[in-house]
C-alpha cells in the first residue's frame, strides 16, 4: 500500500487519476503514459484485485501489503483476526440477510440476534449513530456527552486485536511513534467536523460513512449495515433491490444498494454485511491512510476486494491532515 509515485507497486488497474504522475490504469500503454515499472508489476501475470504487488512476498490471502515480511498473522490481514472473528454472519443464530428482490421481500434482514449489540465495540458505536443531524447545510452541535461517547468508541476499538495490529503495522512504517498519537489521528480525521453547506462545520467522515447524510434531497453516505438494520426496524428505511456475488464464508459480505431513508433516495450505494464496527473502521483507516483518493485492492478470504476513499480538500485538521470525505467498499 506503500507505493512511490512514479511506480506502479501496488497501483495495477486503479482508476486515471490527472494527479498522479504516470499511470497503471489499463489502457494505459496505448495512451503512452504508464510508469516505467508498468509492465513488470502489471504484467500478463497480474489478476485486477488479487494482489497489491508482484512482490512473491504477497499471495492471495496474506495480507494488505507488499512487504514480504508482512504475512498472515502478523498484521492486518485475511487471517481470523480480520475476517471471521469479526463476520456476524458466519453464525446463522446471530445474523441472516433476506437476500430477496422485491416484491418477496420489503426487507433486508430477516433475523438479527440483537445480543451482539451488547458487545462494547457495537454498543459504543451504536451510542454514536444518533448525534447527527442527516441534512446538510445544518450545523451540528457537539455535547461534551457527544464527545466522550467519540472518546469510548475509540477506547473500545483499540483494545480490540485487529486495531492492535493496524497499530503495529503503521507504527512499523514509522507513520506514529505512539498509540496516543494513532488515536488522536483517528479522532481527527473521523470526528473532525467541516461544510459541506455554505461553511457551516455540518459534516465529518462519520457521520457521511456510518449514519448517512441528506444533502439536495438524496441519500448521501450511509454504508453501514448496522445502521441500515436499526432504521428498518424503525420502519423508515424502505429497502428496493441488491446487486450481490456471493455468499462468502470466511468474511464478510458486500452488497451494493438501492433504497430509501425517510423518502430521500439512494440509488446506488454499497456496504459491508455482518462485520463488527472494528473490522469496517480499521479497514476503512487503513485505505485512506494508506491510499487516501484512490482505489485500494485487498484480497480478503481468497476474494478481490476495493476500497475507495477521499479526503475532504477543502479544509484540514490541527494536525494538517485531511478528513474523510468517504470511504465505502465497491460493490460488486
Amino acid at each position: 500500500l506503500y507505493t512511490a509515485p512514479d511506480s506502479c507497486e501496488g497501483r495495477c488497474g486503479e482508476p486515471f487519476s490527472e494527479e498522479d504522475e504516470c499511470h497503471c490504469h489499463r489502457g494505459c500503454d496505448t495512451e503512452h503514459n504508464c510508469c516505467e515499472d508498468h509492465e513488470r508489476h502489471c504484467g500478463p501475470g497480474w489478476t485486477e484485485g488479487h494482489r497489491i504487488s508482484s512482490d512473491p512476498g504477497w499471495t492471495e490471502g496474506h495480507g494488505v501489503s507488499s512487504d514480504p515480511g508482512w504475512t498472515e498473522g502478523q498484521g492486518v490481514s485475511s487471517d481470523p483476526g480480520w475476517t471471521e472473528g469479526h463476520r456476524v454472519s458466519s453464525d446463522p443464530g446471530l445474523f441472516w440477510p433476506e437476500l430477496q428482490l422485491p416484491p418477496l421481500s420489503p426487507r433486508l434482514y430477516k433475523y438479527v440476534n440483537e445480543e451482539l449489540f451488547s458487545k462494547p465495540t457495537y454498543a459504543s458505536f451504536i451510542k454514536l449513530l444518533d448525534n447527527y443531524q442527516r441534512a446538510t447545510g445544518r450545523e451540528e452541535e457537539v455535547t461534551a456527552e457527544e464527545l466522550r461517547e467519540q472518546d469510548r468508541f475509540l477506547e473500545e476499538v483499540m483494545k480490540t486485536e485487529l486495531m492492535k495490529e493496524l497499530f503495529a503495522f503503521l507504527q512499523g512504517k514509522n507513520r506514529y511513534s505512539s498509540q496516543q498519537e494513532f488515536v488522536q489521528r483517528l479522532k481527527e480525521m473521523w470526528f473532525g467536523l467541516y461544510s459541506r453547506g455554505d461553511g457551516e462545520q455540518d459534516s465529518s467522515g462519520f457521520e457521511h460513512v456510518f449514519s448517512g447524510e441528506v444533502k439536495k434531497g438524496k441519500v448521501s453516505g450511509f454504508h453501514n449495515w448496522i445502521r441500515f438494520y436499526l432504521l428498518e426496524k424503525q420502519g423508515v428505511v424502505n429497502y428496493f433491490s441488491h446487486n450481490f456475488n456471493g455468499p462468502w464464508d470466511t468474511y464478510p459480505d458486500v452488497l451494493g444498494l438501492q433504497f430509501s431513508w425517510d423518502g430521500f433516495y439512494k440509488e446506488v450505494g454499497s456496504a459491508f454485511i455482518g462485520c463488527s464496527p472494528e473490522f469496517e473502521f480499521g479497514l476503512y483507516s487503513l485505505c485512506f491512510l494508506a491510499r487516501p483518493g484512490r482505489a485500494c485492492h485487498l484480497s480478503l478470504g481468497g476474494h478481490p476486494l476495493s476500497i475507495q476513499t477521499h479526503p475532504w480538500t477543502k479544509s484540514s485538521s490541527d494536525s494538517g491532515g485531511s478528513f474523510i470525505a468517504t470511504a465505502y467498499v465497491m460493490s460488486p
